[in-house]
């Protein structure tokens, strides 16, 4: 997905991850039918999961929390990885050719790196915020906020996005000696070397060291150490406001079940995102190792199926989180079920409401013309007293009469969405802020 070294010249690096090593098993059909058929398959299952994660925070009150804003930064970044890397090397096996110009190859590179650097950026934040609501809760009263997250997210995006436009001077296309067009390196490898280390170094290496500290940290309060108790009932409030995290399972338990619930379900979550981090320190790892391998050798590695498995490796990085949230966490597997309940719901709805309108404007016959007193025939009208016409209160609903208090008793007894719902404990809410909560 990244730049890699695969001319036959060492001093002239191309883009591996948008244009396959020129041999004669990348040129054949059995390669592009499983490069094709492999790439989409990851990309699409990404590209959905993905969008997915982002609906279901961005239209669930319950679900945006502090954690959550990360990960819905984290699914943006994976997104634009999955459209800007996945699918021009489809076009690219297709084609056997770069087809997007010069445009497009400082632009699709530029947004690459983009979302790389920002997916690495949003581990390293929730893997903090983690941290901090763990191994400091009252700390995380006023650092674990929705705004804080939002405000850091901003941060991220906007250093990340001025670091990237490095790449707009890095690369250009280039044209081999069999006319075969690439999107590749116009600089040398002397020049390379230090960028690609740097960049290795700021949001590989890094990030996976900061992770395997705090998580220790964090599995020693979670395992080996209790949760901190209070002093007072003032300050005993405080911590539970602050970190108070309702059950995955949502079992309702009474108060003496309720901190050993909260511990569980810290647990499940912080696995949660620890098998997150250590995803994506394996999924790196083979093109992170090829790249640096082939960086200081004088004949880089270029085999064409190891190509592959790097660049798939890369792909469902980017598409696995969205499955590993709705297997690990019950609130995500709920929200995603009753995002699809919702969607299925809304077609339905529309389609019976236009039918049903469809079939009462065919059937309903025209006003009658009023009588000589001044009323209209039939309808069903009584008169009342002093000559007042009066008429039973009806509603409509989809084509069928039912009277208005059957029809207020039923709204009393249907249950609300429970995505529309007020945030329960879990979401305090202090001075217009979420507070802390689990994913």
């Amino acid at each position: 997905m990244v730049m890699e070294n695969v001319s036959s010249r060492s001093d002239v690096p191309t883009n591996i991850s948008l244009v396959s090593a020129v041999d004669a098993v990348s040129q054949s059909l059995q390669y592009k039918t499983v490069s094709v058929f492999l790439v989409l398959l990851v990309c699409g299952v990404g590209i959905v999961g993905n969008v997915m994660v982002v609906l279901v925070v961005l239209t669930a009150r319950h679900m945006r929390t502090p954690t959550n804003c990360y990960l819905v930064s984290l699914a943006v970044a994976d997104l634009i990885v999955l459209v800007a890397a996945g699918l021009p090397n489809v076009s690219d096996s297709l084609m056997g050719t770069w087809v997007y110009g010069h445009a497009g190859c400082l632009g699709i590179t530029y947004f690459q790196y983009l979302g790389i650097n920002v997916s690495s950026c949003s581990i390293t934040a929730f893997t903090v915020e983690r941290y901090i609501a763990i191994c400091h809760p009252m700390r995380a009263q006023t650092v674990c906020t929705v705004s804080r997250a939002q405000r850091i997210i901003a941060g991220v995006w906007v250093l990340t996005c001025i670091y990237c436009m490095l790449w707009f001077f890095l690369v250009d296309i280039q044209v081999n000696p069999d006319q075969r067009v690439q999107c590749g390196y116009k600089v040398s490898r002397d020049l390379y070397l230090p960028i690609y280390l740097i960049d290795f170094t700021i949001f590989y290496v890094l990030p996976l060291l900061l992770a395997i500290v705090l998580y220790a940290l964090i599995a020693r309060i979670l395992y080996l150490s209790p949760l901190p108790q209070p002093a007072d009932a003032a300050t005993a409030t405080t911590l539970h406001r602050s970190c108070k995290e309702t059950p995955e399972g949502g079992a309702k338990g009474g108060r003496q079940g309720r901190p050993r619930s909260a511990l569980s379900s810290r647990k499940q979550v912080t696995k949660m995102l620890a098998v997150v981090v250590v995803l994506f320190a394996l999924l790196w790892m083979p093109y992170r190792t090829l790249v640096l391998v082939n960086s200081f050798v004088a004949t880089p590695y270029l085999d064409a199926w190891f190509l592959l498995f790097c660049r798939t490796c890369i792909y469902a990085n980017s598409a696995i989180n969205p499955v590993v949230y709705n297997l690990m966490s019950q609130r995500f597997r709920s929200a995603f079920r009753e995002l699809y309940r919702c969607q299925g719901r809304a077609t339905q709805r529309h389609t019976l409401c236009a039918v049903k309108a469809s079939y009462s404007v065919a059937r309903d016959p025209p006003d009658p013309a009023p009588s000589a007193n001044g009323g209209k025939k039939g309808g069903g009208r009584v008169t009342g007293k002093a000559g007042v016409e009066v008429s039973p209160r009806k509603e409509v609903s989809f084509g069928n009469e039912r009277d208005g208090s059957a029809m207020e008793e039923e709204r009393r007894d249907t249950p609300a969405d429970p995505l529309e719902t007020t945030p329960g404990p879990a979401e305090t809410e202090k001075g217009g802020e979420m507070k802390h909560s689990v994913v």
